[in-house]
């Protein structure tokens, strides 16, 4: 599980709130909210 404000890797990552894909392009990128729900826990 990757929270907001974590570095979890490059990769697609979806919001255990609501589904929405967050994907990261850089292993230096951190989570953001996710941009649907805001909400900060992803799988």
């Amino acid at each position: 599980m990757a929270t907001t404000g974590e570095k979890p890797g490059k990769g697609t990552y979806g919001c255990r709130n609501c589904g929405q894909s967050v994907t990261l392009d850089d292993h230096s990128d951190k989570m953001p909210p996710c941009p649907r729900c805001a909400h900060t826990e992803f799988n």
